[in-house]
């Protein structure tokens, strides 16, 4: 039986763990420890972690999920949601999803967006279960600060 999910912000205790599951997410250009320090310095409130209540021999806590957000007066933006695979359709990310819109909606934000790489099927049928769907729009990037 699993043990209780609690959705809340990240202490240093995880951060390790935070690390690895965020790695799984990158492309190799991008830096996850750079990414989440600069996250930590800009709307830390909107970067939350799932944990689960350790047992016997485990940790107090596992870090089981993770969801970073942001909100720029006009747009919400969703980063990093990333679930540990073993805990994968357990409502894990659905409930980190809910809390963010929660918490982006708390900030009057009227839209979210995010990416998901075209190819990602499992992921775009997780987020049209959410209400999500493609807009007609192209994403453009330009690197300002190379991460290497």
């Amino acid at each position: 039986m699993r043990r209780g999910v609690r959705i809340r912000r990240p202490s240093p205790i995880v951060a390790p763990a935070r690390d690895r599951l965020a790695c799984g997410l990158l492309r190799p250009w991008n830096d996850p420890h750079k990414d989440i320090a600069r996250k930590l310095l800009v709307q830390p409130e909107l970067f939350l972690v799932a944990v689960a209540s350790g047992a016997g021999a485990e940790p107090a806590e596992c870090l089981v999920g993770t969801v970073m957000a942001g909100y720029d007066g006009h747009r919400g933006w969703v980063y990093y949601l990333a679930v540990d695979p073993s805990w994968q359709g357990q409502g894990v990310g659905r409930r980190l999803m809910q809390r963010v819109e929660a918490d982006l909606l708390a900030l009057g934000c009227p839209k979210i967006n995010l990416m998901v790489r075209s190819e990602n099927t499992a992921v775009l049928d997780f987020y049209a279960h959410l209400g999500f769907s493609a807009d007609a729009s192209a994403s453009l990037g330009k690197r300002l600060i190379p991460d290497a």
